[in-house]
């Protein structure tokens, strides 16, 4: 468990790479299936994902492998966030921290 790695989608190509970290673009579809392979190599101790790619995970299956997997799983919040994304960002950031939804109110 000593290798960190970054995925990310292709417009952070290189980004993380130039700083001596493993980095992986993939899309959508396909980064559950890289996510699963970097959990089996043993090798694997810390994966961060562009929450861009959050569409293409399961959240439930993201949870259990928070709680399951030795190495560590963080997010890495998005590049830039518009004002309309506001609440519905952090309603999402509630509910992973939390662990059930939270209704805001103004």
């Amino acid at each position: 468990m000593t290798r960190m790695v970054f995925l990310t989608p292709a417009d952070g190509r290189d980004a993380f790479a130039l700083a001596g970290v493993q980095q992986r673009v993939v899309d959508c579809a396909g980064v559950a299936s890289v996510l699963h392979h970097l959990v089996a190599d043993p090798e694997t101790g810390v994966i961060v994902v562009d929450e861009r790619l959050l569409p293409g995970l399961d959240e439930a299956r993201l949870r259990a492998l928070e709680r399951s997997w030795r190495g560590v799983l963080l997010v890495l919040p998005a590049p830039a966030l518009g004002a309309a994304a506001g609440p519905d960002y952090i309603r999402r950031l509630l509910r992973r921290v939390l662990g059930y939804q939270v209704r805001l109110e103004r």
